[in-house]
């Protein structure tokens, strides 16, 4: 398991309440990194990952939304290494999130690995 700041381990906290949340979720550490799956992985942390600036978290879009919010605020959403390519789109934790933006991606994201 991977060393984390209190900021991040508080952070952390905060998006596991909301995944947590969801109906028939389980958490799981992959890859040294928290995952919520239900079942299979609809978020993931990402620890300053590869030398990554940020602490965030991937989730699962829908197709066109990764390009959408990269284009509109780069700084607070980047298309993630590995899932990129599948459409996740990755979110900026630890530079003041807009809490309610990233709940309603993760409820997105949930939705779209139940379908």
């Amino acid at each position: 398991m991977k060393v984390r700041s209190k900021a991040t381990l508080a952070l952390t906290e905060r998006l596991r309440g909301i995944c947590m949340a969801l109906p028939d979720v389980t958490e799981q550490i992959a890859w040294g990194e928290y995952t919520w799956r239900a079942p299979k992985i609809f978020a993931m942390t990402d620890t300053y990952h590869h030398g990554s600036a940020h602490f965030s978290v991937h989730l699962p879009a829908p197709p066109g939304a990764q390009a959408a919010l990269v284009d509109a605020d780069p700084e607070r959403f980047f298309r993630p290494p590995y899932t990129g390519g599948k459409g996740w789109i990755g979110v900026v934790l630890d530079t003041d999130p807009d809490w309610d933006m990233v709940e309603s991606l993760v409820k997105t994201a949930y939705e779209l690995i139940r379908a």
